[in-house]
Formats: C-alpha cells, structure tokens, sequence
C-alpha cells in the first residue's frame, strides 16, 4: 500500500479493561484484554472489513480508534497526524472526518428528537449552520440517503428499521467525514432491507469518495463490501487479506471455518456442502490460553500451538497469516 494513500494506519494497538474487587479500595486483580495487539491499515476510499465471531474485540476496536475507549498502548494515526495522546477536546476537530454508524437503528436515535434535530444537531454543535439552515440542511441529506425530506419532523418510533437506520447514516454524513466506521450496520435489520442498506453504502462511497471500516460478523457481508479483510478472533487479527484472494485460499484455520458456514445459492452446492464444526466455547479474554487464543478449538493444533503465540507471516503481497502452520514458510 502507498503510504501517500493511507488515510488510517492502526499500529499495535491493545484496549485492556481492569477487573477491579473490593469495597472501598477496588483493587485490579486482573485484565480483560479485549483487543491485543491489533494492527491494519486503510487507504483513501478503500473498505476494510473487520469480521470475526461476537465478543472478539471488533466493536471495541472501532470505538478506540474514534477514542470512544481509551487505547492501553498503541499507535493511531489518521493522515498521518498521531492521535494517540489527544485528549478528547483536542479530538473535537476530527470528528468532522470520523464518524460512527451504530448497529441497532432503534437504540441509537433519541426518540424525543426529531428527525431534523437528529441529523443536524452536530452541525449547529460544531456552530457549521445556524437553526435557520436546519432545514435546508436536513433536506439534502435525507434525499442523499433515499429518505423522503417531507418527513423531517417525524420522531424515529414512526419509522421502520431500514428507514432508522438510514437516518443514522444521514447523521453521520453530516460532517463530510472521510472515514465511517460501521459497527454491524446491518445486523438488526430484516433480510429483504439488508441488501439495500449495502448497495446505499455503496453508492455514498462512490459519491463522496468515502473509506469505510466495516465491522461485522457475517462474511457474506463483507464479500460484497470490502476490498481487504481482516479476520479477528479473541482480539488479535488472525489472518488479513485481499478479498479475492482470502476467499478463494483462506489459510487460517479459524478463517476456514467461517466460510465454511457461509451458504450459497447454489442447491447443489449446499447439499454437497461440508461445514466445519468447532468444539468447546469461545475462551474467555479474561483467562485466555497460554499460545494460541484458538488451540483449544483449532482443528489442525499442534503442540506448539498451545505453548507459544504465532507471529504473523506474510504468505504473498496481499495475504498475511498468524498461525505456526505457515511459520516456516
């Protein structure tokens, strides 16, 4: 990847939670390692789909790089400006360019907010337009995400998931940001609205040049959105990849057994298909296991596995791996 070209470079980040005991003094007794030594970076109008089973650490990674949660160690630098150390005024300025999309449509929009206020209510914030240029500005950005301008003055309970979840984007567009991070944007909402939701994601990317990190579980998800994936498992990236290339030769073995679950429209294909099952559950980030986080359910472990951490090994120019099955090349 250009370096003139990346618009975020994560660099070993790691997001730990204390667990704390006691009354009075609340002493940590131990650390909740949600995202380990996470790194990637996005170039200007690229998606990077970040997938991985919930509870792996991909919502709390979205929120450290916006500094929703503060980072325990690690490097985030957007166009090149270091943003690691910034106290959350000093973070004010770059909220025009980062924006969230929340996952649940019916949670994340106040329902005694109007339409109107809740996609401009940031712009007067940030004193971009007066309250007399709420309007205006309200009804271009709803006629940018489909939605009829007419209804600006509705409150979300009078609209359905799809149609809230378009006024979320709306929001976020507000600013003219760069970068979207969209955490499972598409996970609350009904099947038939679903494909809808991405085509829109879609077309704003084209319009205004946007990048995007896409955050969900679902691989199909990201095979239709993203140019570069990243496979997350127990807040570590396991395996990265062009899409292309991650879904015709994946090499991890955890990667293997998500797309083994993903179905196709193909009868044939799904009658013949071999779906890979795990054993045991998700271990805790709280008491992970000594090597690596996925001996213990990795159908390919070998002893090393369970001993010592695998560093990452780049296979080719757009795959990389951290398993010790591809240790020695």
């Amino acid at each position: 990847m250009n370096k003139k070209n990346i618009l975020l470079e994560v660099q070993d980040l790691h997001v730990y939670f204390p667990v704390r005991r006691g009354i009075i003094f609340k002493k940590v007794v131990a650390e909740i390692k949600a995202v380990d030594g996470v790194s990637f970076a996005v170039a200007k109008g690229e998606t990077v789909g970040l997938v991985g089973e919930s509870g792996c650490g991909k919502t709390t990674t979205g929120r450290a790089i916006l500094k929703l949660v503060e980072s325990t160690k690690g490097n985030i630098k957007y166009n090149g400006e270091e943003l690691s150390g910034y106290s959350q005024k000093e973070m004010l300025p770059l909220r025009h360019k980062m924006q969230m999309v929340f996952q649940d449509p019916y949670a994340s929009l106040n329902p005694r907010m109007s339409v109107v206020d809740i996609v401009t209510s940031a712009l007067i914030e940030h004193k971009l337009i007066t309250r007399n240029q709420r309007q205006t500005k309200a009804t271009e950005l709803l006629e940018m995400v489909g939605l009829d301008p007419r209804y600006m003055n509705r409150f979300p309970h009078e609209f359905s998931g799809g149609q809230r979840q378009r006024i979320g984007i709306a929001r976020a567009l507000a600013l003219n940001p760069q970068l979207l991070i969209c955490d499972e944007p598409i996970a609350a909402l009904d099947v038939s609205i679903q494909a809808q939701i991405l085509n829109l994601f879609k077309d704003l990317q084209e319009q205004l040049s946007l990048s995007y990190i896409f955050i969900t579980h679902d691989l199909s998800v990201v095979r239709h959105v993203s140019d570069h994936i990243l496979v997350m498992y127990l807040g570590k990236i396991v395996e990265s990849g062009d899409r292309k290339m991650l879904f015709k030769n994946p090499l991890h073995p955890y990667t293997r057994v998500l797309l083994s679950s993903v179905p196709k429209p193909d009868p044939v294909y799904e009658r013949n298909r071999k779906r890979i099952e795990l054993t045991g559950e998700v271990p805790s980030p709280l008491n992970k296991p000594k090597g690596c986080s996925f001996s213990t359910r990795c159908p390919n472990a070998l002893p090393i596995c369970s001993e010592h951490v695998p560093e990452t090994v780049k296979i080719n120019e757009s795959q990389a791996v951290a398993c010790h099955l591809y240790a020695n090349g």
